[in-house]
This record gives C-alpha cells, structure tokens and sequence, in this order.
C-alpha cells in the first residue's frame, strides 16, 4: 500500500506495484488491486510493510475519513476483472511510458493532488465494493457511459455514486493489452466530462474480482519424502471416429471447436456428438456431428489423383455449420489438402483471421457474422491403416515459410555481389615498369 501526496511520487506507483509484485508473500487469500484520487485532495494512510493485505475493516475505516459528513460524488469503475499483475505487465513500468495500456489512468493520478493505491486487496465477493460505498454514501447507484453521463444532470448538493463498468479480455477477440487500452480511454473520457461539468469527485479503479489468482498449497498438502520428478500428464481425450465396415474410416480430433453466432464463443469440443448421417467410402468422406445443443458440424472431404505429382491427395472441400433452419458454408479445399494417405494437422483453423476456411458467397446474410475457430485441428477421411491411430500428418505451417525464402535469396544474393567484387579485384594487374629517373625515359610508340 502506498500513498503519494504530490505528483512526482504518483510517477513511481507502476514500479512500486512491480516490486510489490516480486517481494510480496504469495497468499492463497485472493487479492485485487484498488487506486483511488480525488480532485481536492485525500487524507494521508501511512505505508505498511511490504506484503501486507489490506482488510476490509481497514478500507472501511479510510474510507470513513475520506468521505467525512458532507455530500460526495464518486466515481467507480469497476472492471470485471483485474490484479496487480495487469499492471506490471501493460503498464510500460521499465521506462516504455508510451506502451502503456494505462496512459490516461496515470495522466489522471498526476494531476490529482493526491491519491492512494493498495495493490492487495483483500476480496472476498464480487458486490463488497459496491455495498460498501453504498452504506458510506447512502445511496443507490446509477449505471453510466460516457455518453450517458454528458447528458446527465448532477446534483451536488447530494451524495452521487456514479458506476461504470469495464469489460476484461477473453482472449479470443481481442488481446487483454487491446482491452485494457479501450477502458483506459473510457476512464479517459469520463473524467474530461466531470471536469467540464465542474463537478468535483472522488475516483475508484478495481475489479469485480481478480484476474489472476495465485494458490498456496499448504506443507500438509506437500508429499513428504521422495518423489519422481516426472509430474503426470494429463489425460489426452479420444478422437472422434466413424466406424462403417468395423474398422474407423474417418478421424477428427480438436482441443477446441469454437463457434460464434453473435459474438459469444462456445466450445463444442466439450459436448459429445452424434455422427449419425456421416458416410465415407473410396473418394468421398462426409462426418456430421450433431449435438444435443442444435448445433450441426459438417466436414466434407474427396480425394483424387493428380498427374502432375502421381499420387492421390484428399481435400476438405467445405465445413458446413447448421442451427435450426440456417446454415453457413465455408470453403477449405484451397488451403486444407494433404496426401490421400496422409492426415492433416493445424494448430489454428479459423474463417475470420488468417482464414484457411473461406465463407462461401452463397452463405444467408443471417449467417455473415458467423465465425469458425479450431484449436490444434487434426482430420483424416482416407488411408487409415493404423487402426485407431492418425497417419503421418501433413501440417498447414511449412518448413520453409516466407520469412526463410526471403532470407535464403537477400543471404544468396550478397554472397553472389561478394563474390563478383572479388573475381573483379583479382583481376587488376599493377605496373611491372616503373621510370628510372637516372636512366633514359620509357618511350611507348604510339601506332595509328
């Protein structure tokens, strides 16, 4: 916990937090960060030792004095989810100011004349916060954006609580960085609109609940005495198989199949499907997966020869996602081949980002938002003569990508010019008659 009572010390709060990070004990008691400024200023809190927890009773004490008897109006943005570590990893803390994820939170910080950060938390629930400003201030509070509060009409002469909540990143739109910096602007913008109002404010930054959460195991749940160092892994699930003729004739497996229909992600590797409708003989595949949620997933796959390298190669040529009456294409025989006898595998098969499956032109405008993510996909329709197990895969990432093509010929082209620079320079021949000034000159004859 730290106080800084001008702007200069507010300037060390993102390094304070980083040391706090590395020295603090590690508790298994949850903890989330809390930063709090005021526009007139705050009462002084003398800093703990390092390590400490701040309690609730002890936040509730500072808050008493904070507040004081009169009419308050505060701020609280209230983040889903956030921890110290979200600073000392986005906040630009070793010097890189203009990285930083946060860069209005701390204009904001050294503008204030004082301000109090406590980079522990103690939490217990979601709604403490929210329960305990409510009982200090006496009053309800008003869920607000930006463009709400522009137009909202604050009365002063009352307690305010003014509540704006900021989302936390997925991890699968956008990257917590890219999150962090939006509620940076937002917090940003709220604070320019309560100065031009005039209003003068108390600010809170915390989270709903942390973001990252350390456990301590305690020695009684520590193994005593010798141990093998190889931990277990864990357990790998099975592939989805369909069986025709007694032996498996088409292979799936997928750490994720994520699908998106408004936004929201679901993962549908974690349902069991059922394959009923899926067929496979000698040139074409189809597997269907229908889960008891609505979902259809269809993969359909064809193989033939090519001439040109002899040799037999399978394709998918379309993935089709079906819920209800609407259906989605979406095209992979361009990018997902392999040997017929082959498996393929990628790590990341999306229709949005780097696509390897092409929405299809032919898909319903209803369908246009809808978005395909598989995580470390592998498939095979034909050739399975291991049984149960995939054949060699065939991976979507090659051995030589662009980035090794471009080095290779600019390395090939500098060795060339070095080359020729040398053959040049050791074909130049020096003088082998020099004039001897005590001697009769050199006469070269000129001819016509």
């Amino acid at each position: 916990m730290s106080v800084s009572g001008s702007s200069s010390k507010v300037r060390l709060m993102a390094m304070f937090v980083l040391l706090f990070a590395l020295f603090s004990s590690q508790s298994s008691a949850a903890q989330v960060p809390l930063l709090m400024w005021s526009s007139e200023g705050l009462p002084p809190l003398a800093s703990p030792a390092a390590g400490h927890i701040t309690s609730n009773d002890q936040l509730t004490a500072y808050l008493t004095s904070a507040f004081g008897s009169g009419p308050n109006t505060v701020l609280l943005f209230l983040q889903d989810k956030l921890s110290k570590e979200d600073f000392t990893l986005f906040g630009g803390v070793f010097g890189n100011k203009q990285d930083s994820a946060f860069q209005n939170l701390e204009a904001a910080l050294q503008a204030s004349p004082s301000s109090v950060s406590l980079p522990a938390l103690e939490w217990s629930d979601s709604s403490v916060m929210l329960a305990l400003l409510q009982e200090k201030l006496d009053v309800s509070p008003v869920l607000v954006d930006a463009d709400t509060l522009s137009h909202l009409s604050i009365n002063t002469s009352a307690s305010n609580l003014l509540l704006i909540n900021l989302p936390y990143c997925t991890g699968l739109e956008k990257s917590c960085k890219e999150v962090l910096h939006e509620n940076d602007g937002i917090i940003g913008e709220v604070l320019s609109i309560m100065k031009d109002k005039g209003v003068r404010f108390t600010a809170m930054y915390t989270g709903l609940q942390p973001s990252r959460v350390i456990p301590e195991r305690s020695m009684s749940q520590q193994a005593v005495g010798r141990s093998l160092l190889q931990a277990v892994g864990p357990t790998v699930k099975e592939p989805i198989m369909f069986n025709e003729t007694g032996n498996p004739c088409i292979m799936l497996w997928a750490h994720s199949l994520n699908i998106s229909l408004t936004g929201e992600w679901i993962d549908l590797a974690t349902q069991t499907p059922s394959l009923d409708g899926s067929i496979c003989n000698g040139s074409n595949s189809l597997l269907v997966l229908t889960y008891a949620s609505g979902y259809i997933l269809r993969f359909a796959m064809s193989q033939r020869l090519y001439k040109v390298s002899a040799r037999n190669w399978f394709t998918l040529d379309s993935v089709q996602l079906q819920l209800k009456n609407l259906t989605a294409s979406y095209i992979g025989r361009r990018n997902i081949y392999a040997p017929a006898e082959y498996s393929f595998h990628c790590q990341s098969v999306t229709s949005f980002r780097d696509t390897l499956l092409v929405p299809s032109s032919n898909n319903n405008k209803n369908t246009t938002q809808w978005k395909l993510n598989f995580f470390d996909f592998q498939i095979q329709g034909f050739g399975l003569a291991n049984g149960t197990n995939f054949s060699y895969a065939s991976d979507c990432a090659g051995f030589f990508t662009a980035g090794i093509w471009m080095g290779l010929i600019t390395s090939l082209l500098m060795l060339w010019i070095f080359v020729y620079g040398m053959h040049m320079i050791m074909q130049l021949n020096t003088m082998d008659r020099f004039d001897d000034p005590k001697g009769p000159s050199i006469s070269v004859p000129q001819t016509e």
